[in-house]
């Protein structure tokens, strides 16, 4: 029952991702009066537009950042816990970075895309640099700058932001 209402779905939004690239590609065709069989990463780089999957990662930081600071649902941010308010954590050197606790998931499939888990994995991977941004509006800027850089380098987010 799971595979047939939720796994279906999950395949039908890859379909839709990459519907949506393709739209901003011809967007960025139309931009420039470029062809259709013009590259389109330097068209991407010149409008400074993110690539579809880094646009879901960007909601998803953003999302984060906003439920630490207070701004997001209590739904959502009721599922992050910073490791420093763990208990048996607060001996740790790790309790010290604003990092977050990722819980652990019987099922490698679905568990690991749960927001909590995800969220936390995702959060845990950035830069301090960008994760330590006094505002929205900076965290914002830094973590765009920071997939763009990685989309221009074909990097993945986790390793370098």
């Amino acid at each position: 029952m799971v595979r047939a209402l939720i796994v279906s779905k999950v395949d039908y939004c890859n379909s839709v991702h990459d519907r949506l690239q393709s739209v901003l590609n011809a967007a960025a065709r139309l931009v420039f009066s470029a062809r259709r069989n013009d590259h389109i990463t330097p068209l991407l780089q010149d409008l400074h537009w993110l690539c579809i999957p880094e646009c879901v990662k960007f909601r998803l930081y953003v999302l984060v950042y906003q439920c630490l600071h207070g701004t997001a649902p209590s739904y959502l941010a009721d599922d992050l816990q910073l490791t420093s308010t763990v208990g048996t954590r607060r001996q740790l050197r790790s309790a010290d970075s604003p990092t977050l606790v990722v819980r652990s998931t019987r099922r490698s499939t679905l568990g690991n895309r749960a927001f909590p888990v995800a969220a936390a994995r995702a959060w845990n991977s950035l830069l301090p640099a960008v994760r330590d941004a006094p505002s929205l509006l900076s965290f914002r800027s830094r973590l765009k700058k920071c997939l763009f850089e990685l989309t221009l380098n074909n990097e993945q987010p986790p390793a370098s932001c």
